[in-house]
C-alpha cells in the first residue's frame, strides 16, 4: 500500500521568531512510519520539525504550520491507499503575524486566535471508498467517549485514542476501535509496539 502519515506538532507564527505549538515529538508518527516500512509498504510522511532521525526509506514532506501541513495532505491524499494522522496539528493560530519581531514592553501583550483548518474532517469528507483514515484522539476526559464522537464525526476507520501523559513518552496506553469493532486497550507498551499493532489492524481491515 501507500501510506501516508502524518507526524509531530505544527508551530504558528506570532512574528518570525515567536510561536505557538504543543509538547508533541513526533515520536508515534516516526515509530509508524518506521512499523509500515517494515511491514512493506510505502511510506510518505509529512513532518512538523522534530529532533528525531528521520527514516531513510520513507519519502518527507517537511512542514512548519497548519497551513502547509494541510497543502501537503492535499497533495499527497489521492495517491494513497491509507492515511494516517498522528500530528498533533494546532487547532488555533494567532489572527494576525507580526512581520518584524515584536518587542518587549511593560504593556500587557494580547494576540488572538482563530481556528485552523480541519484536515482530518477534510480528508473524511474526500476520501474514496477504498480508502483508509485514522486519526488520534488526546483526552483528558470523557476520553472513548470523546474519541468515538470523532470517529464518527470525522468519517474515519480507526481512532487511536490516548491521554496527554503519552506525549513524549517511551511507554503509553492507548485505546483502538475501528466503525466494527469494539475498543482495544494496549496497556503501557513502547510506541514501536503500538505502532506495530496499528498497521498489522490496518492490515486485515484493508485485506477483508
Amino acid at each position: 500500500m501507500n501510506i501516508l502519515i502524518t507526524a509531530g506538532g505544527t508551530r504558528e507564527y506570532i512574528d518570525p521568531v515567536r510561536f505557538i505549538s504543543n509538547a508533541s515529538t513526533g515520536k508515534m508518527g516516526y515509530a509508524l512510519a518506521r512499523a509500515a516500512i517494515k511491514a512493506g509498504h510505502a511510506v510518505t510522511l509529512i513532518t512538523a520539525p522534530t529532533a528525531l532521525r528521520k527514516p531513510a526509506a520513507a519519502k518527507i514532506v517537511e512542514v512548519e504550520t497548519s497551513a502547509e501541513m494541510f497543502k501537503a495532505v492535499k497533495d499527497h491524499f489521492r495517491q494513497s491507499d491509507c492515511l494516517i494522522m498522528s500530528a498533533a496539528v494546532s487547532d488555533y493560530k494567532p489572527e494576525k503575524t507580526s512581520r518584524t519581531k515584536i518587542k518587549k514592553s511593560d504593556a500587557v501583550l494580547t494576540i488572538k486566535l482563530k481556528p485552523t483548518q480541519d484536515i482530518l474532517k477534510w480528508t473524511g469528507r474526500n476520501k474514496t471508498k477504498s480508502q483508509f483514515i485514522a486519526g488520534f484522539a488526546l483526552e483528558d476526559k470523557s476520553l472513548k467517549q470523546n474519541a468515538e464522537a470523532k470517529l464518527k464525526q470525522k468519517n474515519l476507520d480507526m481512532i487511536i485514542a490516548n491521554a496527554p501523559t503519552a506525549i513524549a513518552a517511551e511507554k503509553s496506553t492507548i485505546y483502538i476501535k475501528t466503525q466494527n469493532t469494539e475498543w482495544l486497550k494496549l496497556h503501557n507498551i513502547k510506541k514501536e509496539k503500538t505502532a506495530a499493532k496499528i498497521i498489522s489492524i490496518i492490515n486485515k481491515c484493508l485485506a477483508s
